[in-house]
């Protein structure tokens, strides 16, 4: 099975987030980007599911700054290629992302299209059935496990409340992975070196992308409020909710 797997950098929520002076993007010039986490366990999957059924894993990003090195940090986890879309120009909103994506899987032979259920830039957790939709392919979302069968894959899917189903999916398809069986491997830093000095990247020149669809009007931080109020009795309590004309 050949297996895809779209991988996004998004910023390091550990980090202090800042608007810049336009009010419309996050001041760059401190901002830490990381692999999507969600996307990391999707890329997880695809390695497990080679290594349990042979076949290739893919490693797909868009060109960006810093990007070669979650790519070839993929392969020295050990996806067999990696390929960056480049020349996209400014791509916002998932809309415009999946078009991206399914432009540059033209030039890819898969059986299967691993992505995060969502991304913490962007959570709408619409990129996997975009994608799908592009490629006139089924999908299914919120995926915690996946076993491959003969021109197919039975997953499980969680619902709200820690529910669970079991789907048969004919392939290709498009799954967005919640978690995989496992939790994401590491790949030490003399390993990922290695392979910058050994593998190399190949690049596709992407379509869509700056083309108006969506942009962003303003960004402003979160509003904060006064804090809370610790209160340590019932008495207390009671005398908080008089004040407000509760009791």
């Amino acid at each position: 099975m050949n297996t895809v797997v779209l991988l996004k950098r998004v910023p390091d929520l550990v980090e202090d987030l800042e608007v810049d002076s336009s009010g419309t993007a996050l001041d760059s010039e401190h901002l830490k980007l990381t692999l999507n986490e969600f996307d990391d366990h999707a890329l997880e999957q695809a390695l497990l599911l080679k290594e349990g059924g042979g076949g290739e894993v893919t490693a797909v990003a868009l060109d960006s700054e810093d990007v070669d090195k979650m790519l070839f940090t993929a392969l020295a986890k050990g996806a067999d290629r990696a390929l960056k879309i480049t020349g996209t120009g400014a791509v916002n909103g998932t809309s415009e992302l999946a078009e991206v994506f399914a432009q540059a899987l033209g030039s890819v032979n898969y059986d299967l299209v691993l992505t995060g259920v969502q991304a913490s830039d962007d959570i709408d957790g619409q990129l996997a059935p975009t994608v799908a939709a592009k490629l006139s392919v089924p999908c299914i979302e919120v995926i915690t496990g996946v076993e491959a069968g003969d021109g197919s894959v039975t997953v499980h899917k969680e619902y709200a409340g820690g529910v669970l189903a079991e789907f048969e999916m004919t392939l290709p398809g498009v799954l967005g992975i919640q978690a995989a069986a496992q939790s994401p491997r590491y790949a030490p830093v003399s390993k990922v070196r290695q392979i910058q000095d050994s593998a190399t990247l190949d690049e596709v020149a992407g379509a869509g992308g700056d083309n108006g669809k969506f942009s962003i009007v303003v960004m402003t931080p979160p509003e904060t409020g006064e804090g809370a109020q610790m209160l340590e009795s019932v008495e207390e309590l009671i005398a908080v909710l008089d004040s407000k004309g509760v009791i």
